[in-house]
């Protein structure tokens, strides 16, 4: 009796395991030091990899570092969206977007600060992290919500107010209603009338969506729980030894 070979799928989770210690590494070096002061060398000693390991999953540091900002930025969208697509008016869905956006940034300070840190990814050319709110912006214009604007330009208002209200609210002494005051802005600089602006950004929400291990929570614990099987200790060269050519 034939029976499957196993050893494709044990590669395969292998190699997601490590792909995750990288991206978990990462993730929490940049949040405590920042994208611009984490080198390729800090996050293979982090992770306990060889740097042609490295290599083997990513392209480069840069690569790794957006890889996660779109993973992160794309679990809390798709977490928001539903909430957001209850409303019909455009309006109330940006508003509801950016409030939930930045609320479910804060259940995780990890995920928050990485986000702060790196900014919102790229809003120039197809995003699937942005077809969302380009959804509702294009919607409110055609309906004379919002006046007619660039969408790049209406995009980076928002992925900026974003990012901008989560690194204030993860200070102490951010007022406790800095999301609105954020959607109400937004929604000004789209065009909509100042109260009417503050009405819509001050709507009952509703119940916060409790965070899944979507974002740092799923990553982080698939670095702390290291498996044997895919721990490797960063190899020092000995002393004399040609280096092997990538």
């Amino acid at each position: 009796m034939e029976t499957s070979d196993h050893r494709p799928r044990v590669a395969a989770q292998r190699r997601e395991r490590m792909r995750s210690r990288l991206l978990s590494s990462t993730l929490q070096l940049v949040a405590a030091q920042g994208a611009s002061s984490t080198s390729i060398d800090d996050v293979i000693a982090a992770a306990g990899v060889s740097r042609g390991t490295f290599y083997k999953y990513f392209q480069s540091p840069q690569a790794l570092v957006q890889e996660l900002a779109i993973k992160m930025a794309r679990d809390l969208v798709c977490l928001a969206d539903p909430v957001v697509r209850e409303r019909d008016d455009p309006a109330e869905r940006i508003a509801c977007g950016i409030r939930l956006v930045c609320r479910l940034a804060l259940q995780d300070p990890v995920a928050a600060g990485f986000l702060v840190q790196l900014g919102w990814p790229d809003t120039q050319g197809p995003n699937l992290l942005l077809d969302f709110v380009r959804r509702d912006i294009d919607e409110g214009i055609r309906r004379g919500r919002f006046r007619p604007m660039p969408m790049s330009l209406a995009l980076n208002m928002v992925s900026g107010a974003v990012i901008g209200a989560i690194h204030c609210m993860l200070k102490k002494d951010c007022d406790p209603n800095f999301a609105e005051l954020t959607a109400a802005a937004v929604l000004r600089s789209l065009g909509v009338a100042n109260q009417v602006s503050e009405t819509v950004a001050n709507k009952p929400l509703g119940r916060v969506p409790p965070l899944p291990d979507g974002l740092a929570t799923s990553l982080i614990s698939a670095h702390d729980g290291r498996d044997s099987a895919v721990s490797e200790p960063a190899r020092q060269p000995h002393k004399g030894a040609r280096r092997r050519k990538s």
